[in-house]
């Protein structure tokens, strides 16, 4: 199941586009369980209490099905989430990297394209990036749906589209392939890996160029200024590339997969390790903001791109499905401002689709949530409270006031 890409284990790790109202798309998926049909459920209830009447199944009964269904969960797990002899989750590495050497020429020589999933967090980097850059005519993209199979496909959604710049699972523009798959597949020499998003495609060499998300927002940022219409930003300046690296080391591993470290551990030592490594980390970041704007003092850089695309969905999937529990991200009140915060900023909110994060991953997850049932989205969650005042922009001057004082 290649529900998200998997990024490099780290010189970096590898998540909108610019418009301070949101935009809301309910997504339908297609893999949504059927429901049962009234016989069917009339047979079945008839069955059961003929069996054993208005009490329960027999013990035999329910410990025969919970030893089925935890072989099973083994089985579907193993292939959505690789885990290590412990039992903690270990996220395979991207086979597509890019050398920061062919930033120029690919800049001149191809004709970039960008496939995504709006639920993935690491395809989310790269369409923040873009929106940031103002690359949205330099490199168009191609919305997938999570499949019924945890794959990623392109389909038609029926909803009209007044801009073409809006973020809409749909077709695949450039290859009319049906799915992801089909589009790796296509490239010379074909490839039978995991076909994660998000994927940056050269439409003129028909091939790959990049699958590790981090290496893809790293080019967004400074590999096609000629063509960007905010060339002057930089989000990884050459005074802070220091303290980037030293925050993506802790981010990474800790929270941006600290996340999946939770809810794929297949084990209790594993998701107690994972957790208690989690919200540590918040802890430490939460002390952090208090007297800093950003990760890196009053400045923007790729690290806070990187932190916001798990804080966005903490409190609406990964404290409720991924069992990330001890705290919601609301009750950090730094954390919530500056999650607040980067969302106003111009063009990010465009890029946040909650309704397709839940979708995605409460429908898709199969092994974390059998069911399908999607919960209600907590006032948190939603995206009419992230435009609060964040009074972020204060920080950092109230301290230098305080230290000149």
């Amino acid at each position: 199941m290649a529900f998200c890409s998997a990024p490099a284990q780290l010189s970096s790790p590898s998540f909108t586009t610019i418009s301070v109202s949101p935009r809301r798309f309910i997504v339908r998926m297609s893999n949504q369980s059927p429901k049962p049909t009234a016989t069917t459920t009339s047979i079945v209830t008839s069955a059961t209490k003929l069996l054993w009447g208005p009490s329960l199944p027999p013990g035999l009964l329910i410990s025969t099905a919970r030893t089925a269904w935890s072989t099973v969960w083994q089985l579907m797990m193993t292939q959505l989430a690789p885990s290590d002899s412990s039992g903690s989750y270990t996220r395979p590495t991207s086979q597509f990297r890019l050398n920061p050497t062919q930033f120029p020429s690919a800049a001149s020589s191809s004709e970039l394209h960008l496939y995504v999933g709006l639920p993935c967090p690491w395809a989310h980097r790269t369409l923040i990036v873009r929106a940031l850059k103002g690359l949205d005519d330099a490199v168009s993209v191609s919305v997938a749906s999570p499949g019924q199979d945890g794959s990623w496909e392109f389909k038609d959604s029926n909803i009209p589209i007044r801009d073409k710049d809006k973020l809409i699972p749909g077709l695949d523009k450039v290859n009319r392939c049906r799915n992801l798959k089909e589009v790796y597949k296509s490239r010379t020499g074909g490839y039978e890996g995991r076909c994660t998003v998000p994927m940056l495609w050269d439409s003129r060499k028909k091939d790959v160029v990049c699958n590790e998300s981090y290496d893809i927002i790293e080019f967004f940022n400074s590999g096609l200024n000629e063509f960007a219409r905010n060339p002057s930003l930089d989000l990884t300046p050459p005074e802070l590339k220091g303290k980037i690296e030293n925050w993506n080391q802790i981010v990474y591993p800790k929270v941006n997969n600290g996340v999946y470290r939770c809810g794929f551990a297949q084990s209790q030592e594993a998701y107690d390790r994972a957790v208690n490594e989690l919200f540590s980390t918040l802890d430490e970041i939460e002390d952090h903001l208090r007297s800093n704007r950003y990760l890196c003092g009053e400045t923007l850089t790729l690290a806070d791109v990187c932190l916001f695309t798990t804080l966005i969905r903490f409190d609406p999937v990964y404290n409720v499905l991924f069992k990330c529990t001890k705290q919601k991200l609301v009750e950090y009140p730094n954390l919530y401002g500056y999650l607040r915060d980067i969302y106003q900023i111009p063009g990010v909110a465009a890029t946040c689709d909650i309704h397709a994060i839940m979708d995605g991953y409460y429908k898709t997850l199969f092994p974390l949530n059998a069911s399908g049932i999607q919960p209600a989205i907590s006032l948190s969650g939603d995206q009419d409270s992230l435009l609060i005042p964040h009074h972020r922009d204060s920080v950092g001057k109230a301290v230098q006031a305080q230290h000149a004082l």
